[in-house]
């Protein structure tokens, strides 16, 4: 069985293994364990949904079918409450027309049992790059929001105007104020947000909904 060095960056996250054959759930959590994955097993989807936290970070793994609520009721049910867990469904039936409406939903992949390893594994990497990058964003969103609850209301007209690159002198002219003092508040909104020149802002500028 081929080794699978797990990504150094992935340490921090959870597979959330939901099936309810309990030989299929404690040997996927047994092999992945084994691979260097964090695990948290779950006998139904309505165990998990009952469990589920914000800080839930990962990726899950899903039978399609399961008593109670099936994995593609699952993945419904995860995209109406705003959760954003990429989610792998599992099945042991080739069912062509779920595995369809799975990948249309967005699902990571759909493996049919029996499946290598490494296309499990693949598939889990996939997935933690995919919630790694939601994380990444979140954070981005909380800095900048809390950068820019600093602001006064003069700060953010002059970063309004930056961010649609306008000249320091055009932006005085807008707001009738002198050049220096624009140059004065540009420099304190830089500072204030983190950003180290015009396009970081920018960037801030632009997540946080400034420019049209």
């Amino acid at each position: 069985m081929t080794h699978h060095p797990i990504d150094a960056s992935f340490e921090n996250l959870t597979v959330f293994i939901v099936d309810d054959d309990p030989d299929i759930r404690d040997s996927l959590g047994l092999l992945l364990g084994l691979r260097g994955y964090r695990t948290a097993l779950f006998a139904c989807a309505e165990d998990f949904l009952a469990a589920w936290r914000p800080g839930f970070a990962g990726c899950v793994i899903a039978d399609l079918r399961m008593p109670g609520m099936s994995g593609l009721e699952l993945q419904k049910e995860l995209a109406s409450k705003g959760i954003k867990l990429p989610l792998v469904l599992l099945t042991a039936h080739g069912d062509v027309s779920s595995a369809r409406q799975a990948l249309r939903e967005k699902a990571i992949d759909f493996l049919q049992k029996p499946f290598r390893e490494e296309e499990l594994t693949a598939a889990i990497d996939t997935g933690f790059r995919k919630d790694l990058e939601r994380l990444n964003s979140d954070r981005e969103r909380s800095t900048d929001q809390s950068g820019l609850a600093t602001l006064t209301q003069r700060e953010r007209e002059v970063m309004a105007h930056l961010a649609t690159g306008a000249s320091n002198v055009a932006i005085a002219q807008s707001l009738s104020i002198s050049p220096r003092t624009v140059e004065v508040h540009k420099a304190r909104v830089m500072e204030k947000l983190g950003a180290r020149n015009l396009v970081e802002l920018t960037r801030i500028a632009d997540r946080a909904g400034k420019i049209d």
